[in-house]
């Protein structure tokens, strides 16, 4: 009980002290922030620029990041001819123009290329056909070819 009366009328007394004079809590409200943080004011500043410095590195990385990535979206978009997205052009244009793509994002799109290129190809066709043995397919394409080469030989018209 004396608790709740205490909080009740203890703030209220404290408002009414801290307008008539109350000098005691000043002195704390005056330290500045270097002194708070247990430094001289040159080292506080120097702190401060380096905080500075630190956060436009921060930006800077992120920034480029998201420039990789629009780089990366805007290439899937030219390739499978979807519509392009005016925020990626932007994105890239923030990070100064010509944004390079990561080393692994450039191997995993050359290995994606190539991927395709064989499946489109005739043997990644045939190879996509279940139950189609290709080894031995080649292997008697081969063998005719061979027969072929040898009558060829015999033959004397040629």
């Amino acid at each position: 009980m004396a608790f709740m009366v205490k909080t009740m009328v203890g703030g209220q007394l404290k408002n009414l002290a801290g307008g008539l004079g109350g000098g005691e809590e000043k002195g704390e409200g005056d330290r500045s922030a270097a002194e708070a943080q247990g430094m001289t004011r040159e080292e506080y500043e120097e702190y401060q620029k380096q905080l500075v410095e630190e956060k436009m590195e921060r930006d800077a990385q992120f920034t480029q990041r998201k420039a990789e990535r629009a780089t990366l979206r805007s290439h899937f978009r030219d390739k499978y001819r979807l519509p392009k997205n005016e925020t990626d052009d932007n994105q890239i244009q923030m990070a100064g123009g010509d944004v390079e793509l990561p080393k692994e994002l450039a191997k995993m799109i050359e290995e994606d290329n190539e991927e395709e290129e064989e499946k489109a190809s005739v043997i990644g066709q045939l190879a996509s056909i279940p139950n189609l043995d290709l080894s031995s397919i080649k292997d008697k394409a081969q063998a005719t070819l061979g027969e072929l080469k040898q009558s060829a030989e015999k033959c004397h018209i040629m």
